[in-house]
């Protein structure tokens, strides 16, 4: 076996690819019996054959209103309360108990796209994305036909019980239908939806994320079977949650000095501490923009970014509030004496 197998076969995994992935496997086990290992090339070939048979992939060139997304193989931090609800999606769905319709709602950046590419990755089924620039229309009637294309694509999936599909912000085309200031097209597309909905068949497994839970029509979030709320971050999660991000980010970056302690104290400064998307991007420019010659660097940048009110405070201020000697030195870019005096005075 060569290195250039392990890495297909890393290279399929990742991108869900079953056929390039089975094809490597074969290769590597035609190898290891050419070389004379015929009992683990044997091993391989039952592994394969006791797998699932493989199920072909639908052609993105033949799907008009979807788009393929890959699954999520990244790390991925969510409060316990979150985990435990997607971890029962996952259950329901594996162990076919009725329910095939799911409503993530919550601000943005709380994690409600990326959840559905992990459970994409966990349920190994396909995920598609319907892609709304298709679907809606400005010429009168055509976004409600379109949604008709919509759900007839999705009927015309020949393995409906390994894939999921995805309506990323459902609210771009089902606000409210008494809404005075909704557009009468977009409620026709509406009553659509939820005709589409009540026929859909129940081996498809469909999530839709929206950022205007209040916004969505009553009627359409009955059709879900469960809605799960994304915002429930505490404080405690989302600082815990930033020292999770830096060790995932750090490692990209040489020269880069830790100092958790610090870095904690910073984030706590972040009144509210964001949610982990614009949290994440916070993080990663602080690291990114910072001076390569001084290790802690990002540290300054950070506390400019999340405590822009404690600027001008004086080294006494931002000791009364926690910081030490030694941290305010860094922040400030001054000597420790020098702080010290000031504190002392």
């Amino acid at each position: 076996m060569k290195k250039k197998n392990i890495i297909n076969l890393i290279k399929y995994y990742s991108e869900g690819n079953d056929s390039g992935f089975r094809s490597e496997a074969y290769e590597i086990a035609n190898d290891f019996n050419k070389s004379g290992d015929e009992e683990i090339a044997s091993y391989i070939i039952s592994l394969l054959s006791d797998a699932n048979t493989f199920i072909p992939q639908m052609s993105s060139d033949n799907l008009m209103f979807f788009k393929r997304v890959q699954p999520s193989i990244e790390g991925f931090f969510l409060p316990s309360s979150i985990e435990n609800d997607l971890i029962g999606v996952a259950n329901a769905i594996k162990g076919k108990r009725g329910v095939n319709k799911f409503l993530f709602e919550g601000a943005p950046g709380t994690g409600k796209t990326e959840a559905v590419r992990q459970l994409s990755r966990v349920l190994h089924r396909d995920l598609y994305a319907v892609a709304f620039d298709n679907i809606v229309d400005s010429k009168l009637g055509q976004t409600t036909k379109n949604i008709a294309s919509l759900f007839q694509e999705i009927r015309d999936f020949p393995h409906p019980d390994h894939i999921m599909i995805l309506f990323d912000e459902l609210d771009a085309i089902a606000l409210d239908r008494v809404d005075a200031n909704d557009l009468r097209e977009m409620g026709r597309a509406t009553s659509a939806i939820l005709r589409e909905f009540d026929d859909l068949n129940k081996n498809v497994i469909l999530f839709a994320t929206t950022n205007l839970y209040k916004n969505l029509d009553k009627a359409l979030v009955r059709r879900f079977d469960a809605v799960i709320n994304f915002n429930r971050y505490t404080q405690k999660d989302l600082s815990g949650i930033a020292v999770q991000v830096f060790d995932k980010l750090s490692p990209f970056y040489r020269g880069i000095g830790k100092n958790e302690r610090l870095f904690s104290k910073i984030i706590a400064c972040m009144k509210p501490i964001p949610y982990p998307g614009d949290l994440e991007n916070i993080i990663r420019t602080s690291i990114a923009f910072s001076d390569p010659t001084d290790p802690f660097d990002y540290l300054v940048r950070l506390f400019h970014t999340a405590a822009p009110s404690l600027q001008n405070e004086s080294a006494e201020g931002l000791r009364k509030i926690g910081f030490t000697v030694r941290e305010i030195a860094l922040l400030t870019k001054s000597s420790k004496s020098t702080v010290a005096r000031e504190v002392k005075k």
